[in-house]
């Protein structure tokens, strides 16, 4: 993570408080890579000072993915497909693929999204696919929001009890980013393997 950043969001978090929290996090799930391990953290510290409360700045945080869950939702959901018909074969994606997704979609929608919340990376772009797929709307809501809430008032909470200790509480975010991007970049790779292999 870039310093500067870190520092931007914490001048911003500083200063607005829960409104930084509720554009940031919005933006989070909007696409935008705002990175969540730095924004939930020291929204716990600034509790920890006594400016925040914990499950307020949880509950302000989830909101605001859900908000920004529906920004990507519509797109997915209205553009998506159009853009896949166009573009989808130079990234090996095919209307078969949409089809997978809308089965995948309709049975196990709500624990993907569930989870899918709850993982770095994952959680900020699962809704792309999800209104791509045309998930009931509700349902998507409704899960979005129930995997922000621990997440984000686990990050929250990490950063209270670690307030004095940020440098130490951001190696170890950083180590199980980079964790879960190795699981996730070796499953890519393996489906690039079983797609070639079908190919041929």
């Amino acid at each position: 993570m870039f310093s500067w950043l870190e520092q931007i969001l914490k001048n911003d978090l500083e200063q607005y408080r829960l409104l930084a929290i509720y554009v940031m996090m919005t933006l989070e799930s909007a696409c935008i890579p705002i990175p969540s391990e730095i924004v939930m953290p020291y929204a716990g510290h600034l509790a920890a000072k006594g400016k925040l409360g914990i499950m307020q700045a949880a509950l302000v945080a989830s909101v605001a993915n859900l908000s920004g869950s529906w920004l990507a939702y519509a797109v997915g959901r209205y553009g998506g497909r159009a853009f896949i018909d166009r573009y989808g074969r130079y990234i090996f994606l095919s209307k078969k693929h949409l089809n997978q997704a809308d089965y995948w979609f309709a049975r196990r929608g709500e624990i993907t999204v569930f989870l899918s919340r709850m993982l770095p990376a994952v959680r900020t772009f699962i809704s792309l696919p999800a209104g791509i797929a045309k998930m009931d709307f509700f349902k998507f809501s409704f899960y979005s929001f129930l995997g922000s809430l621990p997440w984000n008032l686990a990050l929250v909470y990490l950063g209270y009890i670690f307030t004095d200790k940020w440098d130490v509480l951001q190696k170890h975010l950083h180590e199980f980013n980079i964790i879960v991007f190795a699981v996730i970049g070796l499953f890519a790779a393996l489906f690039l393997v079983i797609r070639k292999r079908k190919r041929r």
